[in-house]
């Protein structure tokens, strides 16, 4: 599934007919750097993939003022059939990928085990509270759906720091155990 691809296409489908630079702007008023695997900048090249696709098409060039000309775009009936199946896609698939921190904290070398926790577990505490902090800022410009989305983003970050907190407690007896050469249990 692309996210890209969702936002650009969900964003015709919604909206109408954007130029890219009208995308971008939309990315960046949305954030979609905070809550979506891709920036701002990277739909200049989605969008030509796009229309290489034939899932969008230019429907004219536009100037205005000193600015350079910029296409507009709109979904194609081939496009909009693409919209419906990865926002299908997205919605039915559960993504659940792996964390190279897990595989890092099981071949940990020297370092320090609880301070290398501890600082991770500063920074997730900091996302959450950046995240709480902004929720309330940017509420009434968001759709009910939007800021349960954000919702789920603060919750998942709760599930980190729980997890992390139940590390570094647990740490002393890993720690222990790696020392002493015992087999983890089955």
């Amino acid at each position: 599934m692309s996210s890209i691809r969702l936002f650009i296409l969900g964003s015709l489908a919604e909206r109408g007919e954007m130029h890219g630079h009208g995308l971008r702007l939309l990315a960046e008023e949305e954030h979609i750097d905070e809550w979506a695997d891709f920036t701002p900048g990277a739909i200049y090249g989605a969008i030509k993939r796009l229309a290489a696709e034939g899932l969008i098409h230019t429907v004219r060039v536009e100037r205005e003022g000193n600015y350079p000309e910029r296409q507009v775009y709109a979904l194609t009936p081939a496009g909009a059939a693409a919209l419906v199946a990865i926002r299908r896609h997205a919605l039915e698939t559960v993504v659940h990928r792996p964390d190279p921190v897990d595989l890092a904290l099981s071949r940990l070398g020297d370092e320090d085990a609880a301070a290398v926790v501890e600082r991770r577990l500063t920074t997730l505490r900091a996302m959450l509270a950046r995240e709480q902090s902004h929720l309330p800022e940017i509420s009434e410009h968001l759709t009910l759906m939007e800021q349960q989305v954000m919702r789920h983003d603060a919750h998942r970050l709760r599930g980190e720091i729980e997890w992390h907190e139940e590390l570094l407690g647990a740490l002393p007896e890993i720690l222990h155990d790696a020392k002493s050469g015992k087999a983890p249990p089955a």
